[in-house]
């Protein structure tokens, strides 16, 4: 086990260093876990409002049995039967504490949903965020290695750069702004 700790923390340290120096893709990483906690998040608020749905039914559910055992109770005591009336009044009263149990779930299900609404939007500014971010930071890296590359450019091309070769270009540029300069200097010394 050591030796695939030790790879595994060696292999971290690499990917630490790589997203150091390459910031557009880290945060692109980021951008990508915000994603799918935004996703999670949504089928949390999902998975809530289905639980919400559930617990609505059975309120509903339980409002009806109260009713049918609350017209059972006033029969019974207009029969005069007070055990049957006793029985559905207490049938009813525990039907109620249900109801009442599934009305405060139920409140708690809409409490839930609106805490995780709101982290969903805080999820999704963040993400823009990250996503501006990462823009920029790409945008920079495209300068730099362009920088890089002009900088780099001569190390990298092969031209055949030879003193005998009177048409080099670059060479003939040099030496006419090299001519104009002298030239300037040599005004300017007149002039005084």
């Amino acid at each position: 086990m050591g030796l695939f700790d030790d790879f595994s923390r060696f292999l971290e340290t690499k990917l630490e260093e790589f997203l150091r120096s390459n910031p557009h893709l880290e945060l692109q990483a980021i951008e990508e876990q915000l994603k799918e906690q935004e996703e999670d998040t949504l089928r949390l608020i999902l998975e809530i409002q289905k639980q919400e749905k559930k617990l609505q039914a059975e309120i509903l559910s339980a409002a009806q049995e109260i009713q049918r055992w609350n017209d059972r109770a006033n029969k019974a005591k207009a029969a005069q039967r007070l055990d049957l009336a006793q029985a559905a009044q207490e049938r009813q009263a525990a039907l109620l504490r249900q109801g009442n149990q599934r009305w405060g779930q139920m409140q708690g299900c809409k409490e839930r949903i609106e805490k995780a609404k709101e982290l969903y939007r805080q999820i999704q500014s963040r993400r823009k965020e990250v996503r501006a971010k990462a823009a920029e930071a790409a945008a920079a890296q495209t300068t730099t290695k362009t920088e890089q590359n002009w900088d780099t450019k001569g190390w990298n091309q092969s031209y055949n750069y030879n003193s005998f070769n009177a048409a080099d270009p670059l060479e003939d540029k040099f030496q006419h702004w090299e001519a104009q300069e002298e030239l300037d200097r040599m005004k300017r010394n007149m002039g005084r």
